[in-house]
């Protein structure tokens, strides 16, 4: 073995990690720390000093890219051509070449080759191929969100339909049972199309917010259920029609007439006017009316059974009620059906990640006190149990299974999981902040007492909870890997001291974390610059023209589109505005939302949008109650995640640090950094010009109403004193 990287490059605490024999480590590495390098040197380390094998050492990472990069150091710390890295450089080669050149280069270094460098999915992929038979079908597909493409990782064992297609067709198989067909028809369009749970404090009687089966507007959830039961009894209906009852003009307007029975329909609520007039003009007319009553409607199979008497021998025999198909049911609202689906496989996922069991679920989502959440379940719930049924059947893993399934695996083979201990006896794993209930308890199943548990991470930059990822887990390290030790690593190789030194004061306001000091080793060459725009109609105009003028002014400092980065919180405050100004003035800007970001770094950082309020920076997101009868929300954890997200973007800038806000609603993040870090460049308030009275003898300010100078004591000739503005002053 022949490496370059040097571990007498170490700082002190990076040496600490490297050369600790404690059997759980937990490496805390703040932004710009040097946490790969000291990861890498961890694996050099371990093989050159330490005479462990390479097939021993297991490093798991979260995405692709970031195992990739970790094998091109090391292939690159290996090459003393320098070829590999040179090849790596060269922007003309594509990433299927980039992917065969790796692969080629790892051939040559067979102590890399040995190596087990993977992300969990493609880890548990591995396992369950090779070990998992008893399991489950080991030539099983993947079932992924997305199409094919080549630069998959699991491109040739991908399956050909994805999440999104098999359950479309799940509920599409579904909906054969009419029960299930309206009931989901009337969840689309009472929660989808009406909002009704949205739109309830703006409803009167006599607004027709309601939509029926066949798309007619009613008053009432009542009327609804009359005409749906009509529409599925194929029963046709005339909903407020207008009917003359006697020579005089008196018009009669009743909720249903049905035309085939020739009979009238109204309904009764505490609302309704007084009937008696109606009703006598009716009969003189020889109209037949029947009355339904909303005391009744409580109970629908009640209420049902009403309108079935009122009808009963009032139809011809030929009468035939029809089965409706899904096509006609969703015909113009496959918007929505998609919108259901997505919401569908949210919560399926969610379920999985929590490692929650799915009865469980369906009972608390039962006792609900919303009728929205319980109906939403009510549909969800069979969905998501043929969906796992037609996974096995079609031998089909999605991206969760295949962790739940080798979990499974280790549990109920104790040969398989001893092979996999015995051959993992360093596990170390990267980005640590961002794992969640399932990844841990996988971890925890490849441990032994003789296993070493090395594990690198930054609670301060944990900002994936969304996706399942839990904090609790590196703050709480001790709690869950006992007995266990922590070294933090606390200088920043990459930030000045005036950017470290803010991003520590904002996330001190944190609760949620563990405590720890980052330095910085680079000097502060200027203040963290703070532009906010004025509150009139043209504030995005200002606040487009500076950022341009700033870009283009470093641009004749030398440097160069990629050396600046945009960061947003959503993509909104950067389309199309930015993007339209940037493109009119040729220029050409990194620019991605501040998770996508994550692991980036530049030497000049814009931060836009840095607004308090809806659609700014915090940007707190409680999601809708669906979702919280799996995980209930913490609005002040939301709020710290937030935090680190603003923590995160902050700590990609090197050099230079802008933050565009808007004057009289800048995010509460800014009054977070002390003042003295801060360089405000915008335009101060124009102070207000206001005329000032002035007595004509001894010149000292009075009020316009001021007949006697309360100074002097002189009168106030003619009433007109001397007045003057402020510049004047």
């Amino acid at each position: 073995m022949h490496s370059n990287i040097n571990i007498s490059a170490l700082n002190e605490k990076q040496q600490a990690a490297v050369f600790s024999k404690d059997k759980r480590l937990l490496v805390l590495a703040g932004a710009g720390s040097g946490k790969t390098m000291t990861l890498l040197q961890k694996i050099v380390y371990l093989i050159e000093k330490e005479n462990v094998k390479s097939k021993n050492i297991l490093a798991i990472t979260f995405t692709k890219n970031a195992a990739n990069e970790m094998l091109d150091r090391l292939i690159m710390s290996s090459d003393q051509t320098e070829i590999y890295a040179q090849k790596l450089t060269d922007k003309q080669i594509t990433e299927k070449e980039k992917n065969a050149l790796r692969l080629k280069y790892q051939s040559k270094f067979q102590w890399i080759k040995a190596l087990t460098i993977r992300t969990f999915h493609s880890l548990c992929f591995k396992i369950l191929r090779k070990y998992g038979v008893n399991e489950f079908d080991n030539q099983f597909k993947i079932l992924g969100e997305d199409k094919w493409n080549e630069n998959d990782e699991f491109a040739e064992y991908k399956a050909k339909e994805t999440v999104f297609e098999v359950f479309h067709k799940i509920l599409i198989q579904q909906c054969d049972d009419e029960k299930f067909l309206f009931n989901l028809k009337r969840y689309i369009l009472d929660y989808f199309v009406d909002k009704i749970h949205i739109n309830t404090d703006k409803h009167y009687f006599y607004e027709k917010l309601y939509t029926t089966f066949d798309g007619t507007k009613v008053r009432s959830k009542s009327e609804q259920f009359i005409a749906d039961w009509f529409f599925k009894n194929n029963i046709r209906y005339v909903y407020e029609g207008k009917r003359q009852v006697s020579e005089k003009g008196f018009t009669f307007q009743p909720d249903f007439y049905l035309p085939d029975a020739n009979i009238y329909i109204e309904h009764l609520s505490n609302l309704s006017y007084s009937v008696n007039d109606k009703q006598l003009a009716c009969e003189k007319a020889g109209f037949t009316v029947e009355y339904t009553y909303e005391k009744d409607t409580h109970d629908s199979a009640f209420f049902s059974h009403v309108l079935e008497n009122i009808v009963k021998n009032r139809l011809s025999e030929n009468h035939r009620t029809g089965k409706m198909t899904y096509q006609e049911a969703f015909n113009g609202f496959h918007n929505h059906i998609d919108e259901f689906i997505k919401m569908v496989n949210r919560v399926m996922d969610m379920i999985k990640v929590e490692n929650t069991d799915l009865q469980q679920i369906a009972c608390r989502a039962q006792a609900d006190q919303h009728e929205r959440v319980r109906h939403f379940y009510a549909l969800a719930i069979p969905l998501i149990r043929k969906f796992n049924e037609y996974c096995v059947d079609k031998s089909y893993l999605d991206f969760n299974d295949l962790l739940i399934r080798c979990i499974s695996l280790m549990k109920n083979d104790n040969d398989i999981a001893k092979i996999l201990k015995n051959r993992f006896e360093y596990v170390l794993v990267d980005e640590f902040q961002d794992v969640n209930s399932l990844q841990v308890e996988f971890i925890k199943l490849l441990l032994t007492d003789k296993t070493q548990l090395f594990c690198v991470g930054d609670d301060w930059q944990s900002i994936y909870g969304f996706r399942g990822s839990d904090v609790s887990y590196i703050v709480e390290f001790e709690k869950h890997f006992n007995p266990s030790k922590i070294i933090t690593l606390n200088i920043n190789y990459r930030s000045t001291q005036n950017i470290v030194d803010a991003s520590n004061e904002v996330i001190k306001h944190n609760k949620f974390k563990i405590d720890k000091e980052i330095f910085a080793i680079k000097p502060s060459l200027q203040k963290i610059m703070l532009f906010a725009a004025s509150e009139e109609e043209n504030s995005m105009e200002e606040t487009l023209n500076f950022c341009v003028e700033q870009v283009v002014k470093l641009q004749k400092e030398r440097y160069t589109s990629d050396d600046i980065l945009f960061l947003y919180r959503r993509k909104h405050v950067f389309r199309p505005n930015f993007s339209k100004a940037f493109k009119k003035a040729g220029i050409k800007v990194q620019a991605k939302t501040i998770h996508a970001a994550k692991g980036l770094e530049a030497k000049v950082v814009f931060i836009i949008g840095l607004t308090d309020g809806y659609g700014g920076f915090p940007d707190i997101w409680l999601e809708d109650r669906i979702f919280q009868v799996i995980k209930r929300a913490n609005h002040e954890l939301l709020l710290e995640e937030e935090r680190r997200l603003f923590y995160v973007a902050v700590t990609r800038a090197k050099e230079k640090l802008f933050l565009i806000s808007r004057k009289g609603n800048e995010s509460s993040f800014i009054g977070e950094i002390p003042e003295n870090m801060l360089e405000r460049i915008d335009k101060p308030l124009e102070l207000i010009k206001e005329k000032l009275f002035l007595c004509a003898y001894c010149q000292k300010q009075i009020d316009e109403l001021h007949k006697f100078c309360p100074h002097c004591g002189n009168k106030i000739k003619n009433n007109e004193p001397l007045h003057v503005t402020p510049e004047f002053l």
